[in-house]
């Protein structure tokens, strides 16, 4: 389940090319992300899977463009009415 790693701070451009690499590297076989910032000139390692990259991608840009992306998903409940046995 997503997290909002990538929600605050980051804009639409920027989640888009992160969802970007991360596919490249899925398509290569790579498990492990480099990311650096050229403007801050900071370089970071993501060590979570790239499907985690990519589920968390998918969510930021569900929430920072809904109109294009969709509304974010939400998850379901379950109610049981009455008692449970003893």
């Amino acid at each position: 389940m997503a997290r909002g790693l990538f929600v605050v701070g980051f804009t639409v451009a920027e989640v888009l090319a992160i969802q970007a690499r991360a596919k490249e590297l899925l398509l290569e076989g790579k498990t492990i992300m480099n990311w650096s910032d050229a403007e801050t000139s900071a370089s970071k390692q993501f060590t979570m899977p790239v499907d985690q990259v990519l589920d968390e991608c998918a969510h930021a840009l569900r929430l920072l463009d809904p109109e294009t992306y969709g509304k974010a998903r939400i998850a379901s409940t379950s109610f049981i009415d009455g008692h449970l046995p003893k």
